[in-house]
């Protein structure tokens, strides 16, 4: 895979030794709102996904990266999902864990190299993002890398009892 360094983090396939850092995420049900997640995930099946990682990205229609500091701290994690070839679009996501690192330009950097890595390697088009109305964190780090928003799904996921809206961003590459 190509190199996704940046100034302050790089970007690495999943590795076995990340079992606890993606446990504590896909368990986190502070965080499942924004990963659509309802259930925990046992440490078994989590570990047979990392075995599985390695499937290219044609295959397996997602790519998920582990957002790493240049000091080697693991903060997060970005994500390529429905990855769609013959329309030449994909949807991306990226989470730092600890609110102690957010705002540090961490997602910001890495958001960055995935635009770059998706539109110069993969070839795409465009990219998409959903995100709760509510997030307005996300909403300005996707706006700040050129995303527009196209559309507000009314009522679109139950949380908590609640419907809460959520917006569809869109970055299309218009360099062919």
């Amino acid at each position: 895979m190509v190199t996704l360094k940046g100034e302050h983090i790089y970007l690495r396939a999943l590795e076995p030794e990340d079992l606890d850092f993606v446990y504590e995420i896909e368990n986190d049900e502070a965080i499942w709102e924004i990963s659509n997640t309802i259930t925990p995930y046992s440490r078994f099946l989590i570990k047979q996904y990392l075995e599985h990682a390695h499937k290219d990205i044609y295959e397996a229609k997602q790519l998920r990266l582990v957002i790493v500091t240049n000091d080697n701290v693991v903060v997060g994690l970005i994500d390529i999902f429905d990855f769609d070839f013959h329309n030449k679009r994909a949807g991306i996501g990226v989470l730092i864990k600890d609110q102690s690192n957010r705002h540090k330009g961490f997602g910001t950097e890495a958001l960055q190299l995935l635009i770059q890595y998706c539109f110069k390697h993969l070839n795409l088009h465009q990219l998409y993002c959903n995100i709760s109305e509510e997030n307005e964190a996300s909403i300005t780090l996707f706006e700040n890398q050129g995303f527009k928003k196209i559309g507000l799904k009314k009522d679109w996921n139950l949380v908590n009892g609640n419907y809460k809206n959520e917006y569809l961003l869109q970055l299309i590459n218009n360099v062919l």
